[in-house]
């Protein structure tokens, strides 16, 4: 079914909430790279970008005939856009940080690497949750951090089995990790979810 000469989307709305695939098509190139520009932005990631814009076309057309009620359709598209990037951000941050501490658990004596950015931000909502560890934790992950020791040297400094050392430098990783994502801003929020994750 051709899609004739229209003046404004709540015309093309109605065309797609009436199954119309053309009309969902012009829909879909009339704000699709405005919307990965967006999206992008916001998340620094093409492949999310790309995957964002592909998830919400799909789900709108999935629910094309609730369209016929939408009175600011580009409004409601960047709101779904955004609200559905955040989502996939948190659900990335969620699996770094169990593979962070998956690697904790199980690379044994390698040791991870600290990002080297001089973000003052990241730095001080960093520090802040070290600041907060228990004092045993704090010193297991001063000692496995800063000074670069391994498991067994942080033992025998500090008098504890391997076991330990291992168990209270994965509880400091969970908890920093846990401290940044809830105290800070989006934007240090993804600094951390791209440099120390």
């Amino acid at each position: 079914m051709p899609v004739p000469s229209l003046s404004n989307d709540d015309e093309l709305l109605l065309q797609v909430a009436d199954s119309n695939e053309a009309a969902f098509t012009r829909l879909f190139e009339n704000y699709h790279q405005q919307l990965g520009l967006f999206i992008f932005r916001l998340t620094d990631s093409m492949e999310m970008a790309e995957e964002v814009v592909q998830d919400v076309f799909l789900k709108i057309w999935t629910n094309h005939h609730e369209l016929a009620g939408i009175r600011n359709f580009k409004a409601y598209l960047f709101v779904a856009a955004k609200n559905h990037a955040l989502n996939c951000i948190k659900k990335a941050v969620r699996q770094q940080k169990h593979q962070l501490v998956w690697e904790v658990e199980t690379i044994g004596e390698e040791q991870l690497l600290i990002p080297d950015a001089d973000d003052n931000k990241y730095y001080s909502l960093l520090d802040t949750a070290i600041d907060r560890l228990p004092p045993q934790q704090q010193k297991v992950y001063l000692l496995s951090r800063h000074e670069r020791l391994k498991y067994a040297e942080i033992a025998e400094e500090m008098n504890l089995s391997r076991e330990t050392v291992k168990k209270y430098l994965q509880h400091a990783v969970t908890f920093i990790s846990n401290y940044c994502e809830a105290h800070s801003d989006m934007v240090v929020f993804l600094l951390l979810f791209f440099k120390f994750f």
